[in-house]
């Protein structure tokens, strides 16, 4: 029996606003408002405004929360300082990603891990199965926050309107406690769009009077409410995993070009380390087939699962796809065997239905902000 999906304390806003709305990860989700491709470009050029509550927060305290995570997952938490925030991931014994992550240290032994919305449960499961023995407290969290984002260059200066934290001393992956429009927040400077931003961890009981108060401050300056739609195109732009789509169980982080995260120089053991010493060995002697960027050199957009193909034969698949509203044409990130990953590889092409349309392989991100 299905059960319906959840909503978010945003979920009556959205509709008012005339939000499609769209069931993602078991959630009811703002899809898109108006244009996808005009909620991008307010973005990248002006500002946009995103319910992220369907993410997962699970709370991790005690004397030994540090080393619980270290233990539970591939980063060396331990090093985190106050106020700092990593992004990392947690894996099976087999090295496969169950997801990827972002920590925040909230307090001297306390943290708040963040997992994808369709990964809440499973990360929430393995973690409290993994404390074992650790003088530490896992707590779901999911019902104590809802998680509003300000993106695009125009976020610093609308948010400083409505706040006295001081948003200049916020680094990038940073957080700090302060009061937003009145409302008690942790205030991360994080995001998922390639730009300048913030996202804010408040009370579900305080999203929408933040959400209203946010947009006044925005108005002026072209801010608009924006869905899971461009926020999707906006991460492909910036060369941005998606799990489901870029990581998966049946990929390690070396697989996927993202070894760097896992910190075998921690103390202690952690899960996964010996599948993982043994991909990075596999990785370093033969590399696996490399996660590129594809830009069309036709109209025809690529989507997830299609053969990238040369010389008659299948050297990788497509992971994600989609328009791009900046470059203009469509573009999709891939794993391609290494032999055809270097930028500007001829005679590469992908296979949408039975045409092999040519792409041009070139370095991710496709798109990078100016500082």
């Amino acid at each position: 029996m299905s059960t319906a999906p959840r909503r978010t304390a945003l979920d009556a806003l959205h509709r008012s606003l005339g939000a499609t709305m769209t069931d993602f990860a078991g959630w009811d989700m703002p899809l898109r408002y108006a244009s996808e491709r005009e909620e991008h470009q307010a973005v990248r050029t002006r500002a946009g405004l995103f319910d992220l509550s369907h993410m997962g927060e699970i709370t991790v305290s005690g004397p030994q929360a540090a080393a619980l995570l270290d233990h539970a997952l591939v980063g060396n938490i331990s090093t985190i300082g106050p106020g700092r925030a990593r992004y990392t991931m947690i894996c099976r014994e087999d090295g496969g990603i169950l997801d990827d992550l972002i920590v925040y240290r909230t307090g001297a032994t306390e943290y708040l891990v963040v997992a994808n919305a369709g990964n809440a449960q499973t990360v929430l499961d393995a973690v409290t199965e993994r404390a074992a023995g650790f003088d530490a407290e896992v707590r779901d969290d999911r019902d104590a926050y809802a998680l509003i984002a300000v993106q695009g260059p125009e976020a610093p200066g609308i948010l400083k309107s409505v706040t006295d934290a001081d948003l200049d001393g916020l680094k990038y992956y940073a957080g700090l406690p302060g009061t937003v429009a009145g409302v008690p927040a942790l205030i991360a400077r994080t995001g998922y769009t390639g730009e300048d931003g913030f996202e804010l961890f408040v009370a579900p009981e305080h999203a929408e009077g933040l959400w209203r108060a946010l947009t006044e401050a925005g108005a002026a300056v072209g801010l608009v409410p924006c869905g899971l739609s461009c926020r999707d195109t906006l991460r492909l732009e910036a060369g941005m995993p998606l799990y489901g789509h870029e990581l998966t169980t049946a990929l390690t982080p070396f697989d996927a070009g993202l070894g760097r995260v896992v910190k075998f120089e921690k103390e202690g053991d952690f899960v996964g380390r010996k599948a993982l010493e043994a991909a990075a060995e596999r990785a370093a002697s033969a590399p696996p087939r490399t996660l590129v960027g594809l830009i069309a050199e036709g109209r025809r957009v690529p989507r997830a699962g299609y053969p990238v193909v040369a010389d008659g034969a299948v050297i990788g698949e497509v992971t994600s796809g989609a328009p791009s509203p900046t470059l203009g044409k469509p573009i999709a990130m891939a794993y391609v065997d290494a032999a055809h990953a270097a930028p500007g590889t001829a005679g590469v092409g992908v296979d949408i239905r039975g045409a092999h349309e040519p792409y041009e392989v070139v370095a991710l991100p496709f798109y990078r902000r100016q500082k």
